[in-house]
C-alpha cells in the first residue's frame, strides 16, 4: 500500500522540518539551510538552499497561497521567503530574541504565529510585518502549534504538556494538560467533523510514547471544548512528529523508535449519525434510511516503516497527492507514495473484485494516462486553475526554464496560459525567439490533448452525475445507483437505494 519512491539527502545535519505547498517540498535542519524542491520530480529549486539563518533552523511552513515559505531558528527571528525566486521579504525578531521554535500561517493568510523557547507567543500581521497580539504560556518551551481549518483559533503545545487554545485577540479559550512529559506537535485534520463547522478533529503527539485525537469544538453556547477520542499507541519511545492526510482518515506519526507508524483515524457521521467506519461492507439502517459503506477502525496500525537510521523528527503529508515526507536525524527526507486501494463492487452482499466490471479497462486507461501526466510535472487539477507556481513547474519540466521568469512577471497563470497566442508572445511577452513560441504552443496543445484524452475514456457511471467529475472510488450495486461518497475524497462509495428510501 506505501512504497518509497525517492530519498533527498541533501542536509549535512539533522533534518528538523519538512512541509508542502501545491508545487513545492520544503525541509528544514540543523546545518541552518532550507531547501525547496519540486513536488513534480523532487528536483531542487535552482535558487535553493536558502541561507539567511545564523544557527539551526527548527521550522518551515509555506502561506496557504504557496507564495511566502516562513522559516524560524534558534537565532531568534522567523524570516519570510518569495517562493517564487528565494529573495527574502523580512526578517522579523521575535522580541524576546529567544530561540523560535515552531512557526504557522493562518488560513487567511493574515497572520503568523511563532513560539519561542521562552514559552512566548507572537501573532504577527503579514501584511504590516508588526505584531499584531503576544502571550506566553505558563511553563515550558513552545514547540507545537496548528489553526484550525476555519481560522477562528489556533492550539499550542508546550514542552511542559498543555495544549492551549488562542483566539486572534490573544486570548486564552481553554487549556488542557495533555501529555506528561510533554507536548511534541499537533495538526489538525482539514475536514470538520460530520460537516459540523464548528468542530473538528485534531492530534497531538507527546514524549509519553501516545498520540492522542481531539474533538475540538467552539460552538456556542458551551464555548470551547476539548474532548480526548482516542489515544493511539503504536510507538515504543516518544513521538516526535504527527501530521493528517488531508480527509481526516489517515494519520502518520514519526518517533524516537526511528519508524514511521500509519494510522487509521476517521470517525464519520452520515445524516446526523454517527458510525464507524473496514472491517465490513453492508447496509445499516438508520432512522428508515439505507446506506452502504466500509467501516473504518480508528487507530488500526495500517503500517510500519522502518527505513530511518535515526530519530523521526517530522512527517507531512501532500495537499493534493497521496504522497507524503518523512525527515529524520539520519540528515535524510523520505518521500513515499500511497498506491491505489483495490476497488470493490457490492452485488447482493456479495463482495466482488470492480475488475470483473465490463468498464474496469476503460477506468483503468484514464488512471493509467492520469499517472502518466503527473509524472511528467502536470498537476492533478484543471488547467483553467493552475497557479503561477504550477506554470511554472511546466514550464521547468518541458525545457523551457529560461521563460519561467518572464511567465512569472507577466502572472501567467493557466488561464492567461490557455489565452497565448503566437502574437501575445511576441508582442506582450517579447519572446524573440521563434522557435521558443512555437515550443510553447506546441506543448500547450499536446498538454490539452493529453487532457482531454485521459479524460473521454471514462464510462458515465464513473462520473459524478452532479460535478462531471472522476469518483475516485466508486461503489456498484445491483439495482441501485452509483453515487460519490459522503465522507471525503479518499472514502469509499455511498450506494443509494433506488425505491426512495433516500431523502
Amino acid at each position: 500500500m506505501v512504497k518509497l519512491i525517492c530519498t533527498l539527502a541533501d542536509h549535512s545535519d539533522d533534518v528538523n522540518y519538512c512541509a508542502f505547498s501545491s508545487s513545492f517540498l520544503a525541509t528544514c535542519s540543523l546545518d541552518k539551510t532550507i531547501r525547496l524542491y519540486f513536488l513534480s520530480n523532487f528536483e531542487e529549486l535552482p535558487y535553493s538552499p536558502l541561507k539567511g539563518h545564523t544557527y539551526a533552523v527548527h521550522c518551515c511552513c509555506f502561506s496557504p497561497s504557496g507564495h511566502i515559505l516562513a522559516s524560524c531558528s534558534t537565532d531568534g527571528t522567523t524570516v519570510l521567503w518569495n517562493t517564487q525566486n528565494g529573495l527574502k521579504l523580512a526578517v522579523l525578531e521575535h522580541p524576546s530574541r529567544n530561540p523560535v521554535r515552531i512557526c504557522r500561517f493562518s488560513p487567511d493568510s493574515l497572520y503568523l504565529v511563532s513560539g519561542a523557547a521562552d514559552g512566548s507567543v507572537i501573532l504577527w500581521n503579514v501584511q504590516t510585518l508588526k505584531v499584531h497580539r503576544s502571550g506566553s504560556v505558563k511553563d515550558g518551551s513552545l514547540v507545537a502549534c496548528a489553526f484550525a481549518p476555519n481560522g477562528s483559533f489556533f492550539v499550542t503545545g508546550s514542552s511542559c504538556g498543555d495544549l492551549t487554545v488562542w483566539d486572534d485577540k490573544m486570548r486564552c479559550l481553554y487549556n488542557e494538560k495533555a501529555h506528561d512529559l510533554g507536548v511534541t506537535c499537533c495538526d489538525f485534520s482539514s475536514q470538520p467533523v460530520s460537516g459540523n463547522k464548528q468542530e473538528f478533529q485534531m492530534a497531538s503527539s507527546g514524549q509519553d510514547n501516545v498520540i492522542k485525537i481531539w474533538i475540538v469544538s467552539s460552538a456556542d453556547p458551551i464555548g470551547m471544548e476539548l474532548r480526548c477520542k482516542h489515544t493511539l499507541s503504536g510507538h515504543t519511545a516518544p513521538v516526535l512528529a504527527c501530521a493528517f492526510s488531508y480527509d481526516g482518515q489517515t494519520l502518520i506519526s514519526g518517533s524516537v523508535d526511528k519508524t514511521v507508524v500509519i494510522f487509521e483515524t476517521g470517525l464519520q457521521i452520515l445524516d446526523g449519525v454517527e458510525w464507524p467506519l473496514d472491517l465490513w461492507c453492508g447496509a445499516q439502517t438508520f432512522r428508515n434510511k439505507c446506506a452502504f459503506s466500509v467501516r473504518k477502525n480508528t487507530g488500526n496500525i495500517l503500517h510500519t516503516l522502518t527505513q530511518h537510521t535515526r530519530y523521526v523528527t517530522t512527517c507531512a503529508f501532500a495537499p493534493d497527492i497521496p504522497l507524503f515526507a518523512t525527515g529524520s536525524m539520519d540528515k535524510c527526507v523520505n518521500i513515499w507514495q500511497f498506491e491505489p486501494k483495490q476497488l470493490f463492487t457490492e452485488r447482493k452482499r456479495e463482495m466482488k473484485p470492480l475488475s470483473q466490471s465490463a468498464s474496469y479497462s476503460k477506468t483503468l486507461l484514464c488512471l493509467s494516462k492520469a499517472s502518466e501526466t503527473a509524472r511528467k510535472g502536470i498537476p492533478n487539477i484543471s488547467l483553467e486553475n493552475w497557479s503561477e507556481e504550477d506554470v511554472s513547474v511546466w514550464l521547468c519540466n518541458h525545457g523551457l526554464k529560461s521563460l519561467v521568469e518572464i511567465f512569472q512577471k507577466n502572472n501567467i497563470d493557466g488561464k492567461e496560459l490557455l489565452s497565448l497566442t503566437k502574437e501575445s508572445l511576441a508582442d506582450e511577452l517579447k519572446i524573440e525567439s521563434l522557435g521558443l513560441r512555437n515550443k510553447v504552443l506546441r506543448n500547450i496543445e499536446e498538454l490539452q490533448m493529453e487532457r482531454k484524452s485521459a479524460c473521454e475514456a471514462v464510462p458515465d457511471e464513473f462520473l459524478c452525475p452532479i460535478t462531471k467529475e472522476l469518483m475516485k472510488e466508486p461503489v456498484i450495486a445491483a439495482g441501485t445507483l452509483v453515487k460519490q461518497s459522503r465522507l471525503g475524497a479518499d472514502s469509499f462509495g455511498v450506494v443509494v437505494p433506488t425505491g426512495g428510501m433516500w431523502k
